[in-house]
């Protein structure tokens, strides 16, 4: 009876183990994050020293492969993956289960570059999705002495195969996201092409007319011309709209709504997190509206594309009388001061920000610090 109980307690133990090392996985959403939590899950899941995942690819290699255990200097001294020898490559082509006392005594063991660490012990379970292998897990050097188990293999396939759900999850998650961004490109080039290209044709079709009326009816001709100045300033409003991602009806609902439209749209199609805090009761002048959208704009574009931040949070609310915006990223940051940049502040358009602040009676500070993150920060009389 008592062996029975302590029985159910190894598996009860087991199993929670398992679902911590699942739900681990499960927070992350883009497929690399996912490949790394695996492999650390892993890992202390059977208590070994190293672990890695190599995700096939179509050439009898690896499309990526990610480790635990190993420095960042270390694996880059180790050098390429064997492709078509060693136990790695006869991984791929067994898609099977490996559990090894030694794997030095293997016939496919073919030695290690000169920075690779000793392995001995090992374990290798494919990740399958039905037929598919989506991945392959590697442990060695378990902590414990006597080597890996039966107990260990099946615990270590239990695991792959909620690692597989993992991700086929995060996959399905990242090509939803391309599909946003192919869905927000087609937006804006129908609506490139439904509010310009259809004003510039009318604008042709009209400077045509006033050219063929010129001579006999230069009464009928100015009323053209007038026609050609109205079509052409319609025109070029709605470009600088496309260009700056901003409809014309988009600032109708005020600035709150389009800061948060704006900022789903930017979380959905990017790996970092983007999150916005507003005060619905804020709210500006038209004009104010435009540029403190547009400067927010720009903000949002550099932390994405240059500070290789994690998270980018817009604020807005009110201070002292003031309405007070705020991009704030934990990226790279760099040198506000103009000493020793990191980054050129003329290639972020800061001076532009600045400008644009100033037309409407704002100002515009920037805190940054190098590995320390940036916050731009607009504030303008209420």
């Amino acid at each position: 009876m008592e062996t029975g109980d302590g029985r159910r307690g190894d598996q009860g133990a087991t199993l929670h183990a398992v679902s911590s090392a699942v739900l681990a996985v499960t927070r992350h959403l883009s497929v690399h994050e996912v490949l790394q939590v695996i492999v650390r899950a892993a890992a202390r899941l059977l208590d070994v020293r190293y672990a890695a995942l190599g995700v096939p690819d179509d050439e009898g290699s690896f499309a990526e492969f990610v480790v635990e255990g190993v420095t960042e200097e270390d694996w880059e001294r180790i050098g390429p993956l064997p492709r078509q020898h060693g136990m790695l490559a006869a991984m791929l082509r067994d898609d099977a289960p490996k559990r090894l006392t030694d794997i030095r005594r293997e016939p496919e063991f073919e030695g290690w570059p000169h920075a690779h660490p000793v392995l001995k012990d090992f374990l290798g379970v494919p990740i399958r999705d039905g037929e598919s292998v989506l991945g392959i897990v590697f442990l060695a050097n378990k902590r414990s002495p006597g080597g890996f188990t039966d107990e260990d293999e099946e615990l270590l396939t239990l695991f792959a195969a909620h690692a597989a759900i993992a991700i086929t999850n995060a996959r399905l998650y990242e090509h939803n996201r391309e599909l946003t961004v192919v869905a927000e490109r087609n937006r804006m080039a129908r609506e490139l092409h439904d509010a310009v290209a259809q004003k510039l044709f009318s604008l042709r079709l009209t400077a045509r007319t006033a050219s063929a009326l010129a001579e006999r009816d230069p009464a009928r001709t100015v009323r053209e011309l007038e026609q050609v100045e109205r079509l052409a300033a319609e025109a070029l409003a709605e470009l600088r709209a496309v260009i700056f991602e901003l409809r014309p009806a988009d600032l109708v609902d005020g600035l709150v709504a389009s800061l948060r439209k704006h900022v789903e749209v930017l979380d959905r199609a990017h790996e970092t997190s983007v999150r916005i805090a507003a005060d619905e009761a804020v709210v500006l002048p038209e004009e104010h509206e435009a540029v403190a959208f547009r400067i927010t704009q720009e903000a949002l574009y550099n932390a994405l594309r240059h500070a290789g931040a994690r998270t980018v949070e817009v604020r807005l609310g009110t201070r002292d009388g003031q309405a007070v915006l705020e991009v704030a990223d934990d990226g790279s940051g760099f040198d506000a001061s103009g000493g020793g940049t990191a980054e050129p502040q003329n290639g972020l358009g800061l001076a532009s920000m600045r400008d644009r602040a100033y037309s409407i009676g704002g100002e515009l500070t920037i805190d940054a610090a190098p590995g320390k993150g940036t916050t731009v920060r607009l504030e303008v009389p209420l």
